[in-house]
């Protein structure tokens, strides 16, 4: 029977992991010991359950000869890398608060975080790119109290730090699990604000083991199943939809690079023989634009992730025409662990394109009217809201900010959503994105889904630029195939005639190379704003 309303919730027939990440880790090694875990195919490392748990454990151990106790904040800030994966359970395991402090950060920021959440000892890369770790960390230093120690991964403190583990008994780390309990914070991640400072997503066990764990179940991951993971691990696609849906299914993690690299990602996907492959669709896109793109064996891949933003209908037909016919599409936010709504591997090429999905097991969503907090029916969009395990215990040390995104258990995502009649959700964009024209609401993401449908348009973004006629207008920013002639308002304008209403059609055109992005490969929309209204003389 068809319901009326855009209210729906998860199936419950397998029921939620009621474990410390550190107990499920070891139960998946007894389970699987012997099968690969981890590799790092820049390092040229590689590690079975068995002996990754052992390092886990040495490194546990460690932190607790450095005097780290349950509920210590540990920083760390790193690109992609094996020793991530081993501060990432070993935390868990002995019950220290692992806060992710984003690659992208410069002193300022990172002295920000290093006070507001209080960090003791925070592990980083010395340096990596343009970016001085270790000199940033030691100019901010004098004025961050809390921080102890810092610690760089692959230096002569690394080895020092693990020589400590003797310090401390295998019986006193399982004694220090014990006392772990699943609702206990265990992560903190900075949302990126577009006002003000950052706000610190508190993660416990159960948030974030559980949205692994179902996200896998989604993928229909087993033990057999080989993840290439290009997103970050600072954000929940690396660490949780990525490392914690493996180790929950004894999978096996894959890191193809320290940062984003499109042809390391396919190297280590065909030489890894990677069964599943994860990306924002920019990752995907230039992947599959790379020159000798065929020369690539992914045969073996049959799914993956594609979240941050909206799968492209094109993008979507080049990865059913590679043989990747499995791929699931995924929607949510840092509070919420982060997935609220996926695909499953079998829905149909336009649930995949044209929704995120439906709702995950054991959560609750609704669409509801911004303005009077209603309840909207079925097919009329409205702000997105979730509830269930995945809501975030709060923001850290912020409990009015907590106060206005969580209400009565519901996550207010700030999203603008419609519900189909079959419960699958289409996201049209952040309410703050909606561009307002002359009274008419417009949702870029329409336009953007239609402009990829232009055989010379590789990519693009439509924002709303300030008017003084309308209000607002529309701006498309553009990537261009390699060669084509370039595209102007007016070539545009007539691609556009008789297929968009002309209120939809963009009066502005910026032809450019790259987008602005966030470390998770999110398009920064905000700056690309205040670019365009600067070189345009609009305010």
């Amino acid at each position: 029977m068809t319901q009326t309303v855009s209210h729906t919730k998860g199936e419950t027939d397998t029921p939620l992991i009621e474990q410390t990440i550190g107990d499920n880790f070891d139960a998946t090694v007894a389970r699987f010991g012997d099968r690969e875990a981890l590799v790092h195919v820049a390092q040229g490392k590689r590690w079975t359950y068995r002996e990754l748990q052992a390092d886990v454990d040495r490194l546990a151990r460690a932190l607790m000869a450095a005097g780290v106790t349950k509920g210590d904040r540990v920083g760390i800030w790193a690109p992609n890398c094996s020793e991530w994966v081993l501060v990432q359970y070993a935390t868990a395991k002995m019950g220290a608060i692992l806060v992710n402090v984003n690659p992208s950060y410069r002193a300022h920021e990172l002295k920000y975080v290093l006070n507001q959440s209080g960090i003791s000892l925070v592990f980083a890369v010395s340096e990596f790119k343009t970016s001085n770790y270790r000199g940033m960390i030691e100019e901010v230093r004098g004025d961050c109290p809390d921080l102890r120690d810092a610690i760089y991964f692959g230096t002569p403190e690394w080895e020092h730090l693990l020589a400590g583990a003797d310090q401390v008994s295998a019986d006193e780390l399982a004694q220090a699990q014990v006392g772990l309990d699943n609702h206990d914070p265990i992560n903190i991640q900075y949302t990126s604000g577009t006002t003000g400072f950052p706000k610190g997503a508190t993660l416990s066990h159960r948030n974030i083991l559980n949205n692994g764990f179902f996200v896998g179940e989604r993928c229909d991951y087993t033990e057999a199943d080989r993840v290439c993971i290009p997103v970050p691990f600072y954000h929940c696609f690396g660490m949780v939809m990525g490392n914690l849906a493996c180790t929950s299914h004894g999978a096996c993690m894959v890191i193809p690079a320290p940062g984003f690299d499109p042809a390391a990602t396919l190297q280590a996907t065909q030489d890894e023989q990677c069964t599943s492959l994860y990306g924002v669709p920019t990752m995907f896109i230039a992947e599959w634009g790379l020159p000798n793109f065929a020369d690539y064996d992914l045969s073996k891949v049959r799914t993956g992730i594609m979240a941050g933003s909206p799968c492209p209908a094109e993008l979507m037909k080049k990865l059913i025409a590679t043989g990747i016919e499995e791929m699931t599409i995924c929607y949510g936010m840092t509070e919420t662990s982060p997935v609220s709504t996926q695909n499953r591997t079998d829905d149909t090429f336009e649930q995949k394109v044209g929704t995120v999905g439906f709702v995950g097991p054991h959560l609750e969503i609704k669409i509801i009217d911004p303005v009077t907090g209603e309840t909207q029916p079925r097919g009329k969009s409205g702000e997105f809201l979730t509830k269930g395990y995945s809501v975030m215990l709060g923001y850290w040390n912020q409990d009015d900010k907590t106060a206005e995104a969580i209400e009565d258990g519901w996550m207010h995502t700030g999203d603008i959503g419609v519900m189909d009649d079959d419960g699958y959700v289409q996201i049209s964009g952040r309410i703050k994105d909606m561009v307002i024209r002359g009274g008419e609401n417009i949702y870029p993401r329409e336009i953007e889904e239609f402009l990829y449908t232009h055989p010379d348009i590789v990519d693009a973004q439509v924002i709303g630029v300030p008017d003084q006629k309308y209000g607002e207008e529309l701006c498309a920013w553009i990537r261009m195939r390699p060669g084509a002639e370039p595209i102007t308002a007016e070539s545009l304008k007539q691609f556009c005639d008789g297929q968009l209403a002309h209120y939809k059609v963009p009066r502005y055109v910026e032809l450019v190379e790259e987008f602005p992005m966030t470390v998770t490969g999110k398009v920064r929309k905000v700056e690309m704003r205040e670019v365009t209204s600067a070189r345009l003389g609009l305010s």
